[in-house]
């Protein structure tokens, strides 16, 4: 019993895909996108460890054990895993307060943690939290990332930066009369690089051209700038050692919230990693299974001199566009990373300083997901609440406080908002309406002519975080030609709501699906109109009433129908004309009637 249990929490991508077979042809192709990944993660890797406060192997080797197991037994088909900046500022607190070894202890506690999560299959709940939350603490996160970088990036002549947020800002102005002009100007050199790189070609890495450019100018014009080597003076690069730890048991009980919290945040960014790469190549992880992996990653990792890892949302995205399909690039791109450390890794220690807080700062930057913060004060203002205090508690306090704060905040929000619109416990969900007796409701889809390709829903009450996760689902694997919502018993929308309905416009107009949206209250429609989609979905396709959607449908379906009959044609043409070429000139052979030989 418990061995089927642990099969059916735990089934890798790997098997399946080795399972199902894979061509030549895509094994190519995730070599190209494992390599291409590998090469981006070489300077990110060396950034995350020297900013977390450990050493530039450190990330290397994290990236390169972490990196090859995620994707080994992943829940994700394409997930890549290995350190991230969401981890800088808890790392860095656990190094400056119990050192490497305290790290270790955390690190191990927090796979533990992982595993036992998937096992009792937490991954469909960490699913739930809401939008504001996450956009809270990783706009937060972001913030302190940046933070960490002031020194490098202005090249300030500081001793020890502190932990804290409020003191390392106190130190900065002290010390801001030391400012170095060539860091300065190589920091700008290489945030330009980053964002102009993109411009010329899409497939180098900015970040690669960043470091080989700034670094070959400050190498060969000497310029009196800190590099790795003078602030490492001893950098081990070669194959990373097994090291086994003395755990004593008053670090374990101190270093618990700290775990936790690694736990945390690493399950949520490896999902959330997983979710945005299930919407690139129109698949579906599996969450459990993906926890347990990470779980797994976290334990061998610090037992190598490792950090954290999770899943990296941009490292996989960079997979996904290089054509990356199946967990091979992943283990791919750690070879990469492990060939590279070992030919080239005497040459880390002339990376300056400033080139890694230049590429810091554009991650940080991104990270922060600025616009959608800033478009989040058109929210609710018990959206915009949640999320300015879980990312002021995630700046000024710590981020162990800051995600169950948020958490607890936006329930107890959520269920005041629900008791003031209903005053009941009653249960509201998400109905396909083909289930719905016509005899309950006279307004059922029972009594209109559904054409093909044409299906309609009904989201029957509030359209919240919970609701917005089924809505997603029951969506996603089936996308008709034509989607209609009927939105008519839909009072309110929550930021969540809002975020995967937008998710869902776009996959539709990725699949070149048409939604049309019935009976739009007027109070959401100025929700949806404040977060821009009453633009995005199109007002044509905005109807009062079910009865006046179905013929607009029917027309899109027939002018569907009559497309592909004319492609069909088409491609039926260029067949005959084909084999026509293709068919060799008939010879005619003439008798002689006459019967005269000659």
């Amino acid at each position: 019993m418990r061995r089927l249990m642990m099969q059916s929490v735990f089934q890798p991508q790997t098997f399946s895909v080795l399972r199902e077979g894979c061509t030549g042809r895509q094994l190519f192709s995730d070599l190209i996108a494992g390599v291409i990944t590998g090469i981006v993660a070489i300077p990110l890797s060396i950034a995350f460890g020297i900013a977390s406060g450990a050493t530039p192997e450190s990330g290397l080797y994290t990236a390169i054990i972490a990196g090859f197991l995620i994707s080994l037994l992943s829940g994700s088909r394409v997930q890549i895993g290995g350190p991230t900046g969401a981890f800088i500022v808890i790392v860095y607190g656990i190094i400056s307060k119990y050192g490497f070894d305290g790290l270790l202890v955390a690190t191990l506690m927090a796979g533990g943690i992982m595993i036992l999560m998937g096992v009792f299959r937490f991954g469909a709940i960490i699913k739930y939290i809401p939008y504001p939350v996450t956009l809270g603490f990783t706009s937060g996160i972001a913030v302190l990332i940046a933070a960490t970088q002031v020194r490098d990036l202005l090249g300030l002549q500081m001793k020890e930066v502190p932990a804290e947020f409020v003191e390392k800002m106190e130190a900065y102005c002290h010390s801001i009369h030391t400012v170095d002009g060539w860091a300065v100007a190589i920091s700008g050199l290489t945030i330009l690089t980053i964002l102009l790189t993109p411009k010329f070609s899409k497939r180098i890495p900015g970040s690669l051209v960043a470091i080989l450019l700034c670094t070959l100018i400050v190498s060969l014009c000497r310029l009196p700038v800190e590099t790795i080597g003078t602030r490492f003076e001893t950098i081990r690069m070669g194959f990373p050692r097994l090291q086994f730890p003395v755990i004593p048991w008053n670090m374990i009980r101190e270093l618990l919230p700290s775990a936790v919290a690694v736990a945390m945040l690493g399950s949520i960014e490896s999902l959330l990693s997983a979710v945005v790469a299930d919407g690139m190549i129109g698949g579906r992880h599996r969450s459990n299974t993906e926890l347990v992996a990470q779980g797994i990653a976290n334990i061998a990792s610090p037992l190598f001199g490792g950090l954290p890892a999770t899943g990296a949302i941009a490292r996989t995205a960079t997979n996904v566009k290089n054509g990356g399909r199946t967990p091979f690039a992943g283990m791919i791109h750690a070879v990469v990373l492990f060939v590279a450390v070992l030919c080239f890794g005497k040459y880390v220690a002339v990376i300056p300083m400033s080139v890694l807080a230049g590429l810091l700062i554009t991650v940080s930057v991104n990270m922060s997901e600025y616009r959608f913060f800033l478009r989040m004060f058109k929210a609710p203002k018990s959206d915009i609440f949640v999320m300015l205090v879980t990312f002021l508690l995630t700046v000024f306090l710590d981020l162990t406080v800051a995600i169950p704060l948020g958490m607890i905040m936006a329930m107890f929000l959520f269920m005041r908002r629900m008791e003031q619109m209903f005053g009941t416990d009653e249960v509201h969900s998400l109905h396909h309406l083909s289930r719905i007796d016509p005899t309950e409701d006279p307004m059922a889809l029972h009594v209109y002519d559904i054409p093909d390709e044409v299906q309609v829903y009904e989201i029957d009450g509030p359209f919240f975080f919970g609701a917005a996760n089924k809505f997603q689902s029951m969506i996603q694997n089936n996308m008709p030609l034509v989607l209609i919502l009927r939105m008519r018993k839909v009072p309110v929308m929550d930021a969540t709501g809002m975020n995967a309905f937008e998710n869902l416009i776009r996959r539709a107009h990725g699949k070149k699906s048409t939604v049309l949206i019935t009976g739009m209250q007027p109070r959401v429609r100025r929700t949806l109109e404040k977060f821009g989609l009453i633009q995005e979905i199109g007002t044509a396709n905005l109807f009062d009433t079910l009865v006046e959607a179905l013929p607009y449908a029917a027309d899109i379906v027939q002018e569907e129908f009559h497309r592909r009959r004319a492609r069909a044609a088409e491609n039926a043409e260029r067949s005959r004309s084909r084999i026509l070429k293709k068919k060799p000139p008939q010879t005619e052979t003439v008798s002689n009637i006459s019967g005269d030989p000659t």
